[in-house]
């Protein structure tokens, strides 16, 4: 799946500054590709915005060819997994339950899983380690067991895309590695995937490419070596900061002075 976005202009109040301010951008099918940024550079809006949840005062997005108007929500729902920073459980949910909710969108009304949903959704437990919470409450979960719930609940619904807003923000180091590893190997079977991310050493380590925003604009897009330099980044972050390579991983490694 192909997101495209063209002159994306988005303001939530009339005379306020854009929230997003003439973002383009390209992502193709098959790639990890990471939108990185400062609190309030516009991560979140650019996501929601190639989703099509709320309105553009200028510009447009598109999933594969098509507006992302020109798509129903069931449709969107069919193709493209989301994981979002926040999420709140109204009511009492077992791990089970969540994940299973991935199927939703594939069943028909008031339709009941099959031998194949049923699959997906124990594939997605096992490939998140949390086979061991099934029978657990959402609500009794950690930050980071909830977290990765619902990173396998996106992956039970079997997408062709995904979208995840900062979904290591709450996870230790062994399962942060387990998840950006399980996200590489989903870009490398031809799922796409945009990482929001303030983790710019992991961008670096597991991204093809990336998008770097600043007060709402583009400030650099394109390989890890050709963002993540020192005078963009510290520009963009108002920080001294060096860049090197790192010689155990060859990726580059981002550290504050």
């Amino acid at each position: 799946m192909i997101f495209e976005a063209r002159e994306l202009v988005v303001r939530y109040r009339r005379n306020a500054s854009a929230a997003l301010d003439g973002v383009s951008l390209r992502v193709p099918s098959g790639c990890l590709y990471a939108i990185l940024g400062p609190n309030g550079s516009g991560k979140s809006t650019l996501m929601r915005a190639l989703l099509g949840t709320l309105p553009l005062e200028s510009g447009s997005a598109a999933l594969d060819g098509r507006t992302v108007n020109a798509w129903t929500r069931a449709e969107i729902a069919r193709a493209v997994g989301v994981v979002p920073q926040i999420e709140s459980v109204a009511f009492p949910i077992s791990v089970r339950e969540m994940v299973g909710m991935g199927r939703y969108p594939h069943l028909r009304p008031l339709g009941r899983e099959g031998v194949s949903d049923r699959l997906k959704v124990q594939e997605a437990l096992r490939e998140c380690d949390v086979e061991s919470l099934v029978d657990r409450d959402v609500s009794t979960l950690s930050g980071g067991e909830a977290q990765r719930v619902r990173i396998a609940r996106a992956l039970a619904q079997a997408p062709r895309a995904l979208i995840l807003d900062e979904p290591t923000a709450s996870l230790d180091v062994r399962h942060e590695m387990e998840i950006l590893r399980l996200l590489r190997r989903w870009a490398d079977s031809g799922i796409t995937v945009v990482l929001i991310t303030h983790r710019l050493n992991a961008a670096s380590r597991f991204a093809d490419r990336l998008l770097l925003l600043s007060r709402g604009r583009v400030a650099a897009e394109g390989t890890p070596n050709e963002v993540l330099r020192e005078d963009i980044l510290e520009s963009v972050y108002e920080w001294e900061l060096d860049v090197r390579t790192d010689p155990v991983t060859g990726s580059l490694a981002v550290t504050a002075r």
